[in-house]
């Protein structure tokens, strides 16, 4: 009897070890997006040089399954679920793909190190308009459902062009002014004052020659009927509070640079910009407009090549706010960011506050 007794207890034991093995084990499974995947090569990764037209042109492999459109989506492999992210929206410029946005803003280099979640859209026409407004809701919906609000430390949007122009756009609307908690504008406008455009910031083509299909970024060099106006109410400041960061090409701007001062800053009692830090990579980009190589501007952009940035901070600013600018130096609109640059705006990104998806849902009320 007691032997049986024994052997009954060694057993429940051994039940339970292998129970509790089994939970611990299911808690050290890697987090997964449904309908996504993940590997330590990143998904149509582009060489360091001469990246393929068709790896360009490619719209991602994960499906925003409402509106039945693709999209990239880059995220550590061995992220764990309730680990608490940084999550980014990155927007194309017109005439563009999310993989030329991908490589052109190589977020997807950092996801590991910085514990990134990186969303790049692609539009179907080659503008942004509100008529893919949806879409990019459902895309924010989906990975903040996935990973839980409570685990979103910040969220920002990035874009380059025209990218930039409709992140200016989309953080007023009413679904992600409470959300946003920084916009990257990556030569996509500058929020308390422009710079100036250089004389060779517009494209060229071959006499007679169609626009050709895959320019990745037109900006405001051939924009669509309509733009200006749109342009024009973008130059109000928002009324939503969020951290704003501004990035342009030396080259892409005219003689008097980006103005010292800004709105912006002022807005959040920021101290006077400090002198630029310079950053020096000795390794180019990845991207460049490979559809105009007989045409190069040096205020478009030339080939990728290793260069400097200075990185000039709007110190002290409340309420955990940053506002900076950054200029790459000899650069134009569209070579690609050089790694160190790229770097040093995720640390600038990941410096600022952020949380507002863990806040409550604001009304028009509250808002007054």
């Amino acid at each position: 009897m007691n032997k049986s007794l024994n052997i009954f207890r060694l057993l429940t034991l051994i039940s339970a070890v292998l129970a509790f093995a089994g939970i611990t084990n299911a808690q050290d499974q890697p987090f997964r997006f449904a309908g996504a995947t993940c590997s330590d090569a990143a998904y149509l990764h582009c060489p360091d040089r001469e990246c393929s037209s068709a790896t360009v042109v490619n719209q991602g492999n994960v499906v925003e399954m409402k509106t039945r459109r693709t999209y990239f989506l880059d995220f550590p492999c061995d992220l764990k679920k309730g680990e608490k992210v940084t999550f980014i929206l990155s927007l194309h410029g017109a005439g563009s793909y999310g993989n030329w946005q991908r490589h052109y803003f190589p977020l997807l280099d950092y996801v590991n190190k910085y514990r990134l979640v990186v969303a790049t859209p692609n539009s179907p026409t080659p503008v942004w308009s509100d008529a893919d407004d949806e879409y990019l809701r459902n895309i924010v919906n989906y990975v903040v459902e996935q990973l839980g609000k409570e685990n979103v430390k910040a969220f920002w949007l990035a874009g380059h062009s025209q990218g930039g122009m409709t992140s200016n756009r989309i953080v007023r609307t009413d679904f992600f002014k409470d959300k946003v908690d920084g916009w990257l504008s990556l030569s996509g406008g500058r929020l308390g004052g422009n710079p100036g455009r250089s004389a060779t910031f517009a494209p060229t083509a071959a006499p007679g020659a169609a626009a050709p299909a895959a320019a990745p970024s037109t900006g405001g060099a051939a924009a669509p009927s309509g733009m200006a106006a749109a342009m024009a109410a973008l130059r109000e400041l928002p009324a939503n509070d969020f951290s704003f960061i501004y990035t342009t090409g030396q080259r892409e701007v005219d003689d008097k640079g980006v103005p010292e001062s800004s709105e912006w800053a002022k807005r959040y009692s920021c101290g006077p910009r400090r002198a630029p830090v310079e950053i020096v990579d000795t390794k180019a980009g990845y991207i460049y407009d490979s559809s105009r190589l007989n045409q190069l501007r040096p205020g478009w952009g030339l080939l990728p090549a290793p260069g400097k940035a200075q990185v000039s901070v709007y110190p002290d600013c409340k309420d955990g706010r940053v506002v900076a600018d950054v200029v790459r130096i000899d650069k134009g609109h569209t070579e690609g960011l050089e790694p160190k640059v790229t770097e040093e705006l995720i640390k600038l990104m990941l410096s600022a506050k952020g949380g507002k998806l863990q806040q409550p849902a604001q009304t028009a009320e509250t808002r007054r």
